[in-house]
């Protein structure tokens, strides 16, 4: 959609704005710049950014500012910064020196984020769902409710309840849980709804295939449930975002952490940069950057920042990235 002058001045204004929190004169992106055109050629690719809907003249005589159209091409588009070395350093020395467990390992690492980034820090541990079945064990606690302990083979294990619609016999249990670690057992959940759906359960009857699908349904919040949730930096709200209601806002989204489970994951693995209105907070003036990391057989999680929209993309990008790289070290041996 863009040539390389107008992404060039697109990416000037953006971080001229990033940079003051104010208006970006023409002569400013010129200056700034380096190209060697008129100051009236930058004005015609100004205006040719505000028809395409990625900047915004607040006042008529004002300078431009980015829409969040203007923001996700920049972002999608822009290199991460280098990182100082005394940055890099002190990233490589946290997960030098840190031999807590992993509970410890991820608060800790919400601080160091936090700190380094100058944002809050968000840290999502690794989920269940990407782990490998060992077993499945359906045990009664009720007439209709089943206590599901699913165990993996790293040894952790998930415990689920389910409602029923009727009250399993001893035998129904038996034969629902010899159906699902036949379909379960070796795979992952994902893996073993795909190979429950694929089969079929044409050879159990009517009663234990209903008992079967509504437990493997109640597996599918295995990964959101089980992933642990790590916040730091809380302190550096007031600061980032003016407005004290837009603060308590975000500060009370922080505290939601099934909204903060799925901001993180519901991201595409690797970094991901989003805004609140693709998570449903368009209201709010937040931005997520977030990256996965490995954790060994554990499986996978996610590490992230939440700031203002006018952050700065590519320096917290690679701080954020960086720390998972040495999450990812940490863990995946």
């Amino acid at each position: 959609m863009l040539d390389d002058r107008r992404s060039h001045i697109l990416q000037v204004l953006v971080e001229e704005y990033i940079r003051t929190g104010e208006p970006v004169s023409s002569q400013t992106i010129l200056d700034r710049s380096g190209l060697p055109v008129s100051s009236a050629t930058v004005r015609n690719d100004l205006a040719r950014l505000e028809s395409y809907g990625f900047v915004v003249q607040p006042h008529t005589s004002a300078g431009r500012v980015p829409t969040q159209a203007g923001y996700r091409f920049y972002v999608d588009h822009c290199s991460p910064a280098q990182l100082r070395s005394a940055t890099r350093a002190r990233i490589e020395g946290f997960f030098a020196d840190m031999h807590s467990e992993l509970s410890k390992l991820l608060k800790e690492t919400t601080g160091l984020l936090s700190d380094l980034a100058h944002y809050p820090a968000i840290v999502m541990g690794p989920g269940f769902g990407s782990e490998t079945i060992l077993g499945i064990h359906l045990v009664p606690v009720a007439p209709n409710v089943v206590l599901t302990v699913t165990v993996a083979q790293s040894g952790r294990v998930n415990q689920e309840v389910v409602r029923l619609q009727r009250s399993p016999t001893a035998a129904d249990l038996m034969d629902a849980e010899d159906v699902l670690e036949r379909m379960f057992v070796g795979r992952t959940i994902k893996a073993g709804q795909d190979e429950l759906a694929a089969t079929g359960q044409s050879d159990v009857p009517d009663r234990v295939a209903g008992l079967v699908t509504t437990v493997a349904g109640s597996l599918a919040g295995a990964e959101m449930s089980t992933s642990d949730l790590y916040v730091g930096g809380t302190s550096q709200l007031a600061s980032l975002w003016e407005d004290l209601a837009n603060v308590q806002s975000i500060l009370s989204l922080l505290e939601r952490e099934g909204e903060m489970r799925q901001i993180l994951g519901d991201a595409p693995e690797g970094t991901s940069v989003r805004f609140g209105s693709e998570f449903n907070v368009e209201e709010l003036d937040i931005a997520v950057v977030a990256a996965s990391y490995g954790a060994g057989e554990s499986g996978v999680g996610r590490v992230g920042v939440l700031g203002p929209t006018r952050m700065d993309y590519r320096r917290t990008i690679r701080i954020v990235e960086q720390v998972g790289e040495g999450l990812e070290d940490r863990l995946g041996h």
